[in-house]
């Protein structure tokens, strides 16, 4: 299991908008269809991509030795740790040292990446190779890699969210199996909640959007909602799936103690990636959050047991249980490379090549990112991680679409979240309604 921060995770979502601009100029190369290099001659291609824990560093070289097993001509100058800023500038000036393929941990990224021409489309390339995507990776990642029909990148792994539980608490509340619907999970947290003195001995499930992973788009996420219309307009005002998200953790808020309570609580608990997690130390009962938490906690020896199960669901989609939210690692290949046909062997390699994709995940603990992985009989994993993998192959799995300017509507929908969640907003339509003007706004101000 996992003992480092997970790829998509580790992103910063809001703060990428600010690199993401770097993009605003449209690159220019070659495109799939025209691209002239031989990939059967020698060559070496430059590979630039964000890992740098242990562990993932040795499963990018392991993942990079088997491509050059089996294609002995290509070489691969491996670049890692590397900025999405340093990768976008990069992507814009060319050059022999520049990538000609990038990995970055941003879905956010790819409305930008595939808008601006950075990376090329790669419809061209899977058409040629006869690999239909579609059939190929997991819905919801499939999804995630294209925008305005560019398919400007491929999917390399992912994450998939999930609750965790905690199953003595469970027993000792009279709670008997983890809650499948919003409202049963509204009546478990409150059962879990144990008050002592002006704050909690143990708080059933910190809803806080300053949370850990309670971000609104991964509240949103059960929600199916549809953030843009067919004209591209944002539907946030439009859709009830958002009024019921935001509903719902507003109520959440103020029946376990209210905003200023929690908040105060909130304050005295460990971060989220270290040891003192509070729900690795018990202090809370439930918690959101992806899949590789359940090596970080397994990690921490906590004492109880440990439960995983899929997040609840509205109660009017309550035959949609067994989804999540999902998000993942990107791959792409750089519009300003002369060497897409033997880049294209290599992305191609990584992933859509099943023992490349489950080894791979084997060795950094994310979800796989193709169908026929999610299944294989080689992947390595605690019973328990099994929630994830089916997250992932569930096609009513979600996830944020790309946008023409990366991922500023999130900002906006987070940013109302605070402010309702705080008070501070108290008419959601209309808060709904400033924010789908201000999506609006940014996105025209983009083009």
């Amino acid at each position: 299991m996992p003992e480092a921060i997970p790829t998509a995770v580790r992103k910063t979502a809001f703060a990428l908008t600010a690199s993401l601009a770097l993009l605003t100029t449209a690159c220019t190369g070659q495109t799939g269809a025209t691209a002239s290099d031989d990939a059967s001659k020698d060559t070496t291609i430059n590979f630039w991509h964000a890992w740098s824990a242990p562990n993932e560093v040795a499963g990018v070289k392991a993942l990079i030795a088997g491509f050059e097993k089996a294609h002995p001509n290509i070489h691969v100058n491996v670049v890692g740790n590397m900025t999405d800023d340093k990768m976008n500038q990069a992507l814009r000036t060319g050059g022999d040292k520049a990538p000609d393929v990038i990995s970055s941990f941003t879905t956010n990224s790819v409305g930008k990446f595939c808008s601006s021409g950075a990376l090329v489309d790669l419809n061209p390339f899977f058409k040629k190779s006869r690999i239909d995507p579609e059939t190929t990776f997991p819905k919801a990642m499939n999804e995630y890699t294209q925008f305005d029909g560019d398919r400007c990148s491929v999917p390399l792994l992912g994450d998939a969210y999930g609750l965790y539980y905690n199953k003595t608490a469970f027993k000792k509340a009279g709670i008997t199996s983890p809650p499948k619907t919003w409202s049963e999970f509204r009546a478990d947290a409150q059962k879990l909640t144990i008050a002592q003195g002006g704050g909690y001995k143990q708080l059933g499930f910190m809803p806080d959007y300053h949370g850990w992973e309670t971000t609104t788009e991964h509240y949103l996420g059960q929600f199916s909602p549809t953030y843009f219309d067919g004209k591209g307009k944002s539907n946030v005002a439009k859709d009830p799936a958002f009024a019921k998200a935001f509903t719902l953790q507003k109520n959440l808020v103020d029946e376990l103690g209210g905003y200023q309570k929690l908040e105060k609580f909130r304050a005295t608990l460990g971060d989220e990636w270290g040891p003192k997690h509070p729900f690795q130390t018990g202090q809370v009962a439930m918690q959101l959050d992806g899949e590789w938490r359940l090596g970080m906690a397994l990690a921490a020896k906590p004492k109880f047991e440990i439960g995983v199960a899929p997040l609840p669901v509205n109660d009017d989609q309550a035959a949609q249980y067994g989804k999540g939210y999902i998000t993942g690692t990107i791959a792409g290949i750089a519009a300003t490379s002369k060497k897409q046909n033997a880049a294209w062997e290599f992305v191609k390699y990584i992933t859509t090549d099943t023992d490349a994709v489950v080894n791979f995940s084997n060795a950094i603990h994310n979800v796989p990112s193709t169908l026929a992985a999610l299944k294989s009989p080689k992947l390595k994993y605690d019973p328990r991680f099994k929630t994830f993998l089916d997250i992932a192959a569930n096609p009513e799995s979600t996830t944020a679409p790309a946008s023409l300017n990366g991922g500023v509507y999130l900002t906006t929908v987070q940013e109302l979240g605070y402010d309702y969640e705080s008070g501070k907003v108290t008419d959601l339509k209309a808060g709904l309604k400033k924010a789908a003007a201000q999506i609006d706004t940014d996105i025209a101000q983009a083009k």
